[in-house]
């Protein structure tokens, strides 16, 4: 199956919660979820009680499309956590914060996820001084991630860095305006990582 182009906020209102994929829309009152829009589909108005398996198989959904994952994808990512030290579910947190991708977006480059793993593949971001490309690639504590020097990038940046810097820079990371760059830290601990799921449901639903 290939990625998902179909509406964002339906998404969003599968789950029953706001997955930030629209950007600065999200924090507008016209967000479907703010309006109270039902679950898509002609029996969205249904809420029959789910099985445990239903419950978990939920919050795995809210995860992979909160990072916008494929499903292949974001299972390599569980098992990479499933091998690590520490605990399996915060390590798949930690994993998912750490790719380029939701640093160019925590960061404030670009305004949505999407937006900056796009912004990522054609070439706009360097880390460490080096081109980077890979929208998935994990970083580490230390990394430097910097909108690449052209005026077109740093024009694209700027666009998202004030409304970005006004909702809170997470304070794992450090961010300079001037230079169009952000440093990452430390690996974030999970009460850094903004509470959206029960990743204790992931462990279980991956471990049957």
């Amino acid at each position: 199956m290939g990625r998902y182009t179909g509406p964002a906020c339906k998404q969003c209102r599968r789950e029953g919660m706001k997955l930030f994929l629209k950007g600065d829309r999200c924090y507008m009152a016209k967000c479907p979820i703010e309006q109270g829009h039902p679950v898509p589909g002609v029996h969205g108005q249904r809420r029959s009680k789910m099985s445990d398996y239903g419950v978990q198989l939920r919050e795995k959904q809210k995860l992979r499309r909160t990072y916008g994952m494929q499903e292949a994808q974001f299972r390599l990512f569980f098992k990479r956590a499933s091998k690590g030290r520490g605990i399996t579910g915060e390590k798949l947190l930690q994993l998912l914060e750490m790719r380029l991708d939701n640093l160019v977006y925590r960061l404030g480059f670009a305004p949505s996820r999407r937006a900056a793993r796009q912004f990522v593949q054609h070439g706009h971001i360097q880390v460490n001084g080096h081109k980077a490309s890979i929208p998935s690639m994990v970083l580490k504590a230390g990394d430097v991630v910097q909108v690449k020097n052209s005026e077109d990038s740093r024009t694209y940046a700027g666009l998202y860095m004030d409304n970005a810097e006004s909702r809170g820079i997470s304070p794992w990371l450090a961010l300079d305006k001037a230079q169009c760059q952000g440093r990452v830290i430390h690996v974030p601990s999970r009460e850094e990582i903004a509470p959206t799921v029960n990743e204790q449901l992931i462990v279980e639903l991956y471990s049957k």
